[in-house]
């Protein structure tokens, strides 16, 4: 990672003007590599698929509605599947500026709850000004090729009982069969779906949503994902752009290993910072004695020989049940102290605190039931991969990991996530947001999952990338302090991007 130079102090909360609600239109730049510039917002490319959104009010000021959009770009008059959209107006007229488009991540969430519960996700200067739109992006939530490969009493045999770290070849066998039954399981159930759920089409349905909005320009706020998918829209349609803020941007330029590294790394370093913290205080449940670290260690290595038994209808906690749920509770440090006590509780004999929070990684709700989340995640991510590992290379890149994550990802196979997937027909872009203008990043000094490095990299990748660093344990930073808030407000309003680097502490 590159050393901050030219850092920007910024605190307060001041209450942004309303802004003009384009901005100029730039000419797009001529590249001398074409094949990075694949723009496509050319007028009979958009006329060709142009829909409209019959809204149906759900709450006062809240909407939703479905836009029909090609299940192929390429054949606009072919299959069709609908987009489900929601949206929450403007709630200052004289104010308003226009359409935010915006997703909460994944890939595979589905984000039209962002709509109706927009004064949850935004604050004020947002929800005021701006239109919310969000939608379930295509093979997600209840849009048109959701993924559901398998059903929900069938989440703990796929991704809680398999051992992460076979002993010999038959448990190794075990996990091989597991992938390859999960990928036909997609392929059966999704049907030719499943070739057209990446993100260059979900970036395409974006710009179909503008047109179907009659917007000349949009803006956009994506989290997590959500900023790849924000990247490759700014790069496709950047003639589109008003402007878009990419919190806790990935690394649009990396591979699947080295996008599994920078995640070791980044969840590691969580992790040491947790358990650190944890031996300092000798109010941490975990405290034991000022060396949390070398507790964890037994622990883990005691659930990878003798899981915990929590219910006869769940899977018990073994070590990939810990893992999973230890990874959950990085996410946020919000989430330390139920760690301490999962922790805690489980070096006394009681798993549950561990599984709960596996559940919640996973989106299970109480009544048992799951999101297509962890699904959808996995298709569109081959969807979107040209690279297929061979189950050999799987193996080979999982040792080669290990270094990089030995505590938090002890896995001795291959995840084989695409190996048994069919071949991406539309493999994501690379990004450039050549054309679009200021674009803000916002990357977290202690975000596990998007590391800052990540973050870093994709507003390299942009044209006229902002990095934002903000210094909070947490992955996006959106909502960590005033700074990064109002930052993001005034960039959004007013179109005042800050100097790359600014520092929110």
């Amino acid at each position: 990672m590159a050393s901050a130079i030219g850092i920007a102090a910024c605190t307060g909360r001041g209450d942004p003007v309303p802004a003009p609600a384009l901005r100029p239109i730039p000419s797009t730049a001529a590249s001398d590599e074409p094949a990075l510039q694949p723009v496509e917002d050319d007028v009979e490319t958009n006329a060709a698929t142009t829909g409209i959104i019959e809204w149906r009010e759900i709450v006062d000021g809240v909407e939703d509605g479905f836009l029909t959009v090609p299940l192929d770009y390429a054949e606009p008059d072919g299959a069709t599947i609908e987009l489900y959209v929601t949206r929450h107006r403007a709630t200052r007229d004289d104010a308003r500026i226009g359409a935010l488009l915006v997703n909460n991540g994944g890939p595979g969430s589905a984000a039209s709850s962002m709509g109706i519960n927009a004064t949850r996700w935004f604050g004020e200067p947002i929800t005021d000004r701006f239109d919310v739109v969000a939608w379930d992006p295509r093979g997600t939530g209840i849009s048109g090729g959701s993924v559901d490969c398998i059903d929900d009493d069938e989440y703990d045999t796929f991704f809680a009982r398999p051992d992460i770290t076979p002993d010999d070849d038959a448990e190794l066998a075990e996990l091989r069969e597991l992938s390859e039954r999960f990928a036909q399981r997609c392929i059966d159930r999704v049907g030719p779906a499943l070739a057209y759920i990446g993100t260059n089409n979900s970036a395409r349905d974006l710009d179909a949503i503008r047109r179907a909005l009659g917007e000349q320009q949009v803006s956009f706020f994506g989290f997590s994902y959500g900023s790849e998918l924000g990247a490759t829209w700014a790069t496709l349609f950047p003639t589109t752009v008003r402007a878009a803020v990419l919190d806790g941007a990935a690394d649009p330029d990396a591979d699947s290993f080295e996008s599994s590294r920078q995640q070791r790394i980044g969840f590691e370093t969580a992790l040491s910072t947790f358990l650190a913290d944890c031996s300092a205080d000798s109010e941490c449940d975990f405290h034991n004695d000022g060396d949390a670290e070398g507790a964890f260690d037994d622990l883990l290595s005691r659930l990878d020989d003798d899981p915990l038994e929590v219910s006869d209808d769940r899977a018990d906690v073994n070590l990939g049940v810990a893992v999973t749920g230890v990874a959950r509770a990085m996410y946020n440090d919000g989430f330390w102290p139920a760690l301490e006590r999962a922790l805690s509780d489980a070096e006394n004999g009681d798993g549950a605190g561990l599984l709960q929070l596996q559940d919640s990684y996973y989106q299970r709700t109480t009544d048992g039931e799951y999101t297509n989340l962890l699904e959808s995640f996995q298709a569109i991510l081959c969807a979107d991969d040209p690279k297929r590992l061979t189950i050999e290379q799987a193996d080979a890149e999982a040792l080669e990991l290990l270094e990089f994550g030995p505590r938090l990802f002890p896995y001795t196979a291959g995840s084989y996530a695409c190996t048994f997937f069919p071949d991406a027909v539309d493999p994501r872009i690379a990004v450039t947001g050549v054309g679009a203008g200021p674009i803000l990043v916002v990357g977290t000094t202690g975000d596990p999952s998007t590391p800052l490095d990540s973050s870093r990299n994709m507003a390299a990748a942009l044209e006229d990338g902002r990095l934002v660093v903000v210094e909070a344990n947490q992955h996006t930073g959106y909502n960590a302090n005033a700074c990064i808030d109002d930052t993001i407000h005034d960039y959004l309003i007013q179109l005042v991007a800050p100097p790359s680097e600014t520092r929110c502490s």
